[in-house]
């Protein structure tokens, strides 16, 4: 490994002055730092991050607090997406990630004392069981903290506007001429909350009626659930003309049990999804979906919780909300 003596060396100027030049410092004048960024870059030189660490009390490194309750981990295309923007954001200031657990090597440990085990600078909140002691630990810890699609009081938050999101696609199915709508709701969460707040303050300002037999409970992920719950809701004797499913990769349940009921999308019954991701293109017929922008609420994410290390005085506490849109698909059919 190259070090700063052997840059030093090489271009005859003091362990010093390369510290220097390569950190940027005013009192080397231009021309030697520019030979010495070019020497230290010919060479492969790294700065150790371990060093750096001790200099100047960061480790440019920040903790990714991610549990994903139906088990996809990573293959889970809604979250992979936030992360990996996440992940982007976070590379092109300079910042490493660590994914945080409660076991290492066999040591069970909080969430909170990994983080300090890691020494991170700060750590993301998402996709989690938010009830959990184990959050509220690093909730109220000293690290800089920002949450994904959960709003605690005291920290900052990225939401994608569920709500807001969940009305938009009720009035463009209602305006379409659909009145008797069906909904399949996730596990109770504050995602869930604001879907079913925004799927009910649509109906009401449309004057719809809200059917509470078809008002049904699943799971969000959940194909085998939707699937269950979508087939004794098609079996009502007034079943409703647009169902709306948890998210997309829940709506291949919805879709199966539809037509083996042997009823057809979207000319018999008309379905919508949540999220937006690219797996559902390929459904036939393409769903209709209300895609979120992963990117956004990745990059916001990474940007607010840099902020809060690099400036903590001028960084203020807040919710930054990311609009989504509606992606057309062939799932709903204009009816009279």
């Amino acid at each position: 490994m190259v070090s700063l003596k052997d840059i030093s060396v090489r271009c005859g100027v003091s362990i010093a002055t390369v510290s220097k030049a390569l950190n940027d410092h005013k009192d080397v004048s231009t021309q030697t730092k520019e030979r010495i960024i070019k020497t230290a870059k010919e060479m492969g030189y790294f700065p150790n991050s371990q060093a750096r660490a001790l200099k100047t009390n960061r480790t440019y490194n920040l903790g990714v607090m991610f549990s994903d309750e139906a088990g996809r981990g990573l293959t889970h295309e809604f979250f992979a997406k936030v992360l990996n923007s996440f992940k982007t954001e976070a590379e092109q200031s300079g910042y490493d990630i660590t994914f945080i657990n409660k076991n290492i090597g066999g040591r069970k440990m909080s969430t909170y004392e990994h983080c300090r085990y890691r020494n991170v600078d700060g750590i993301v909140i998402i996709c989690t069981d938010f009830s959990d002691p184990d959050v509220y630990e690093v909730i109220n810890g000293e690290l800089p903290v920002v949450t994904i699609d959960h709003i605690f009081e005291c920290r900052s938050a990225v939401v994608s506007n569920n709500e807001a999101g969940m009305e938009e696609l009720v009035k463009y199915v209602h305006s379409l001429g659909h009145t008797k709508l069906g909904f399949v709701q996730g596990k109770r969460s504050a995602v869930m909350e604001k879907r079913l707040g925004g799927f009910c303050k649509a109906c009401m300002s449309l004057g719809l009626e809200i059917d509470q037999s078809k008002l049904v409970c699943a799971e969000y992920h959940s194909p085998q659930l939707t699937y269950e719950v979508t087939w004794k809701m098609m079996q009502q004797p007034d079943r409703p003309t647009c169902v709306f499913m948890p998210d997309d990769y829940s709506a291949i349940g919805g879709y199966n049990a539809i037509k083996d009921l042997g009823l057809r999308i979207p000319d018999d019954v008309s379905v919508v999804g949540y999220d937006g991701i690219e797996f559902c293109d390929y459904l036939s017929p393409m769903l209709t979906t209300y895609r979120q922008n992963t990117a956004e609420i990745g990059a916001q994410a990474a940007r607010k919780l840099i902020a809060q290390i690099d400036n903590p005085t001028t960084t203020f506490t807040e919710v930054i909300i990311v609009e989504g849109e509606i992606r057309e698909g062939g799932s709903v059919k204009p009816i009279n």
